[in-house]
């Protein structure tokens, strides 16, 4: 069974993705590329297409709700890094329900992880 992830994309079309601007500076040991961003403030940067709505991110590949992935997914902003699908580390996780239901997609369940390969791994 593929992670579900892989079928959603939900939250990379429903949140803005905003974040220090030295993830973008290789000098400073930033990987996200420049090029996929645009000046938030004077601190931070976002991922284009998630300053406004309608909301997805420029890095996002595929269909919503079907086949999507982050074309970035390595090197991804932290922020994203901090988002957790919910229950596949055993607990809920609020980020992930509101951009699915806000896609008409269910919220995960601890079913949804059963079969898994990697699920539930640190």
């Amino acid at each position: 069974m593929s992670h579900p992830c892989l079928s959603c994309g939900a939250c990379c079309a429903h949140f803005r993705i905003a974040f220090h601007w030295s993830e973008t500076d290789p000098f400073l040991g930033g990987t996200v590329p420049a090029e996929l961003t645009e000046k938030l403030d004077a601190h931070r940067v976002v991922m284009r297409g998630t300053h406004a709505p309608p909301m997805r991110c420029v890095a996002l590949v595929g269909e919503i709700g079907k086949a999507a992935h982050c074309s970035i997914h390595p090197i991804k902003p932290s922020v994203c890094r901090e988002v957790e699908p919910s229950w596949e580390f055993g607990r809920h996780s609020l980020q992930c329900d509101k951009g699915r239901i806000a896609h008409g997609l269910a919220p995960l369940t601890p079913e949804d992880w059963i079969g898994v390969d990697g699920a539930g791994a640190a």
